[in-house]
């Protein structure tokens, strides 16, 4: 990493964009090479012009930040990403993490608080609003409650491998209605409404 932290910044809202961009040319250690208003343009210029690092909005016109920062990754995995956006959704969050985001901003952090966001980044860190980062320990604390007993582990197991309920209950040496019963439980529990769901989930959250 170069001694002065260069950025980009991806954001189609032109005031946004304006207010980003004097926030980092203001800050000491800092520059904005370049603003975008949409990702496909970012990713263009990636080649030519790679920063350190790039406060990337989720809602763009055309491609949005979070494959934006997937593709930029697969091209170039160095350059960090900061989702900057209004979005507050568990998935969202979950989903830019999932594509090599290293944090996530709302749009109303105070700017100190994005320039000190972006330093850690660049040092390892996962910065994310304090608003995000309650909603992700609460995502966890549900997931957690969720808590299946060794027989529902058992079954879901089983419906991961692909099984049909009347092999689960030849393997579990239990009858179809106790299966139909522990699967209607794993439904209610992982908050899914079919098998195909709750072996998505299973294989999201690690269970099996």
């Amino acid at each position: 990493m170069s001694e002065t932290i260069r950025l980009s910044i991806v954001e189609d809202d032109p005031e946004i964009r304006n207010n980003l961009a004097i926030i980092i040319n203001t800050s000491k250690g800092m520059i904005c090479e370049k603003t975008y208003d949409n990702a496909e343009d970012f990713l263009d210029d990636l080649s030519d012009r790679t920063p350190d690092i790039v406060l990337m909005d989720i809602s763009l016109p055309g491609m949005t930040g979070i494959k934006a920062v997937e593709q930029m990754k697969e091209k170039i995995p160095s350059v960090e990403a900061l989702m900057l956006t209004v979005h507050q959704d568990d998935q969202l969050v979950f989903d830019s993490l999932c594509a090599g985001a290293s944090g996530y901003l709302v749009k109303s952090t105070p700017p100190e608080r994005i320039v000190e966001a972006v330093v850690e980044a660049m040092n390892g860190g996962a910065p994310m609003s304090t608003s995000i980062a309650r909603m992700v320990v609460k995502s966890f604390r549900k997931q957690q409650r969720a808590d299946l007993t060794e027989r529902e582990m058992d079954v879901l197991d089983q419906l991961c491998k692909g099984k049909s309920y009347k092999l689960i209950a030849d393997a579990l040496f239990i009858s179809q209605d106790t299966v139909r019963s522990h699967i209607k439980s794993i439904y209610k529990k992982l908050e899914v409404n079919s098998k195909s769901e709750a072996v998505a989930k299973a294989l999201k959250d690690k269970l099996v």
